[in-house]
């Protein structure tokens, strides 16, 4: 794969695009997402983020925790953003979905309640690793941010507490993660495809709380991950509507191990950096290198879209979209720890390119309002749900992309 992805890069030779905006100028851009989608009339509140018409981007009673919702990412990410800038009132709301979470958010076993539609009062009771984990990075970041602030949580600390015991419950011998469980820990799917996305909160509550428990269980993680995913190139069915290889499983394997290589010295952590670099090959597989071609008439020929730099999600779900979140970092530590310029080459281009279709007054790209950036890219003839090649689908999750870019 390795040898395939560097010869392809070479040949293809892809350049960066011109960036229309800075990353200042696109997060400004990207905050009216959190000003437009924010909803308070629940007892959770939320920005809403998921299953919304892309032609009017409505606000819905859906909520999600990770996946495609983010909104306890999207809560951190505001607040960093909006102290920064002085915006007291997406300060405010920020604040507000995390105190919203802390009281009402929570599972009789201390799980996040992952989904809840509001609308029609529906909430499954089945619970997975990925949205759970999301869910705890989310408020590991913010703890960590609101330490340097020099406030403290205690409350949230205990609840994430309980939350990673609940953890090193599910965590099989072999270190896996089952993908999917009830609150009472029975196991409703035990694929394992989702388990890097489990290392991350572990190794991170290891270095927040200094509890070494944390760090043995992420470590198992690694032993799992190495066996079963690595070293047989099978990275599959961390996507949880897809079973099958896909992109994230894959970008999840090489985030895992790159976090591992901050809380590792030595040979250890050099053996990390190598399997980082080798989950790193089959992640930018997935991404182009070229140029899809659209033909006039559909709306991303007509605006001249460049797919380089875009990544395709899964065989199952065969779009392109900007799910990205650390791996242009990894890439640019991963040319540096590995002499690699290949992998900084082209995280420029993925840098550059990802910004292209931002909705903005005078080119809204077929999309309601300004900042809700764009999730399915349709650039096959393969239809994943409607519009078909050159177009969105008609429903779509900002959610997860404005967290993402």
């Amino acid at each position: 794969m390795a040898d395939v992805w560097n010869y392809s890069f070479d040949s293809f030779n892809p350049r960066k695009i011109e960036a229309e905006y800075t990353p200042e100028e696109a997060k400004n851009i990207l905050t009216n997402f959190f000003k437009e989608s924010y909803v308070d009339k629940y007892d959770l509140k939320y920005y809403s983020g998921v299953h919304m018409r892309t032609d009017d981007c409505e606000s819905i009673g859906s909520i999600e925790v990770g996946f495609v919702g983010r909104v306890l990412l999207n809560a951190f990410n505001a607040l960093e953003y909006e102290e920064l800038n002085d915006r007291p009132d997406l300060v405010a709301d920020a604040n507000a979905i995390f105190d919203s979470y802390l009281e009402h958010g929570f599972t009789p076993h201390g799980f996040i309640r992952e989904f809840v539609d509001m609308t029609h009062k529906e909430e499954p009771h089945v619970y997975s690793i990925r949205r759970q984990s999301e869910g705890v990075f989310a408020v590991l970041n913010y703890l960590e941010y609101e330490r340097r602030q020099g406030r403290k949580h205690e409350q949230w600390e205990n609840r994430i507490k309980q939350l990673l015991s609940n953890f090193l419950k599910l965590q099989n011998e072999d270190g896996s993660f089952p993908r999917k469980f009830a609150d009472d820990l029975t196991i409703l799917d035990a694929t394992g495809g989702s388990t890097p996305s489990a290392t991350l909160p572990l190794t991170m509550a290891f270095t927040y709380f200094g509890n070494k428990e944390y760090l043995a269980s992420a470590k198992r993680t690694a032993v799992y991950l190495e066996k079963e995913l690595i070293q047989k190139a099978d990275y599959f069915s961390s996507t949880l509507d897809a079973n099958c290889e896909d992109k994230e499983a894959s970008l999840y394997a090489a985030t895992a191990m790159y976090y591992l290589s901050f809380v590792t010295k030595g040979k250890e952590r050099e053996h990390y950096i190598d399997l980082c670099k080798k989950s790193a090959y089959f992640t930018l597989s997935w991404y182009y290198l070229w140029d899809v071609p659209f033909a006039p008439g559909q709306m991303l020929g007509d605006v001249d879209f460049k797919s380089r730099g875009w990544g395709n999600v899964s065989v199952e779900n065969n779009h392109i979209d900007v799910f990205i979140f650390e791996f242009a970092t990894i890439l640019d530590w991963l040319a540096k720890e590995r002499n690699e310029s290949r992998f900084a080459d082209f995280s420029e281009v993925i840098k550059s390119s990802m910004l292209q279709l931002m909705p903005v007054p005078g080119h809204m790209f077929d999309i309601g309002r300004v900042g809700y950036y764009s999730e399915v890219i349709q650039h096959t003839n393969w239809d994943y749900g409607k519009n078909g090649k050159g177009f969105y689908n008609d429903i779509f999750a900002p959610g997860w992309t404005v967290a993402s870019l």
